[in-house]
């Protein structure tokens, strides 16, 4: 080659081999494109909550029989203790139940609706007040048709003071307790699998079927329960956590219970503030059962989700990814 010839054009480096992607899992009966499917993993956290009731029951049972007791448990009216332990213990079992699946899953406890970053806040206070108009609205529109008075103060001094307290604890407690149960891990995960809607009413459903056991229950006040399912869960997917159920559930039963001394599901209260009566009609006062059955409250909780919907316009619920 002469001296003076021009180099020829330099060869490209060679790119290093990228490997190819593993293929994605294959869809099963068991797992989908997102994983484990919504159904299995509801049906794990309910396994998870039946375990633990199981431990906690055996080991209750154990130390009544060592202490002598009866471990057998039965209450004729609603207390303030009765009240705290039934949500207390709804609270505790599922919230541990999710928190073992927040593990399994990879997220966040506070993604199942109740953030701790947002408790007892704003959301909270304005769902209790609500809550608490709204029962009142109830009785005062039974009142307007002379089926409902107030007759006097029923507790006196101090006992006012520890009585508001109690319920006011109790109450917090109910809310959280079964705002969580059905309307936060289960309405998450099934939402995951069958959209916000369909899982909304399979789950109000299940909260009315859960009061079918109240004495003195009656097929219309389940049907007011199912009602009161649906418009927490429109308060869910408007603010996108829990926390304006919880206040307004809190603020009603509160209202209803200690404020007013109206039974509930046929349970008279104790230590209420105010001795009330009914008069007339069941599908005006809701009979044994209370204002939960009259006509007034499917309304009262319609009107009350008409104006929420022109306060809260924009859907907040996490956007959740494919159906699995």
């Amino acid at each position: 080659m002469p001296e003076d010839a021009a180099p020829g054009p330099a060869e490209p480096p060679v790119a290093p081999a990228v490997p190819a992607p593993p293929p994605p899992p294959p869809n099963t009966v068991f797992r989908g494109p997102n994983g484990i499917r919504a159904g299995w993993r509801a049906l794990i956290f309910l396994a998870i909550v039946a375990a633990l009731v199981g431990v906690i029951s055996v080991i209750l049972g154990l130390a009544l029989r060592l202490a002598g007791g009866s471990p057998q448990f039965s209450a004729s009216a609603l207390t303030p203790l009765v009240s705290a332990l039934s949500g207390g213990s709804f609270f505790l079992f599922t919230g541990i139940a999710a928190l073992i699946m927040s593990r399994v899953e990879h997220r966040k406890w506070g993604q199942y609706g109740l953030p701790v970053r947002f408790a007892f806040r704003k959301h909270f206070w304005l769902g209790t007040l609500v809550g608490f108009l709204a029962i009142s609205t109830s009785p005062f529109a039974i009142f307007a048709l002379h089926g409902f008075r107030l007759t006097g103060i029923a507790i006196q001094g101090k006992t006012i003071i520890t009585a508001t307290a109690a319920w006011t604890a109790a109450f917090v407690l109910v809310g959280l307790g079964e705002e969580f149960s059905f309307r936060g891990y289960l309405q998450f995960t099934l939402t995951t699998g069958m959209g916000f809607w369909p899982s909304a009413i399979l789950m109000s459903a299940l909260f009315g079927l859960a009061h079918a056991s109240n004495p003195g229950e009656s097929k219309f006040g389940l049907l007011s329960v199912v009602c009161f399912g649906l418009l927490f869960c429109l308060f869910l997917r408007r603010t996108g956590n829990l926390w304006w159920a919880v206040g307004f559930h809190a603020g009603w039963d509160w209202g209803q219970t200690f404020f007013y001394g109206v039974p509930d599901s046929g349970l008279a209260p104790y230590h209420n503030l105010f001795n009330s009566t009914f008069g007339g009609p069941r599908w005006l006062t809701g009979g044994s059962v209370g204002p939960e059955a009259s006509v007034f409250t499917p309304i009262v909780l319609l009107i009350v989700a008409i104006l929420f919907s022109r306060v809260y316009r924009e859907n907040q619920y996490p956007a959740l990814g494919g159906h699995s």
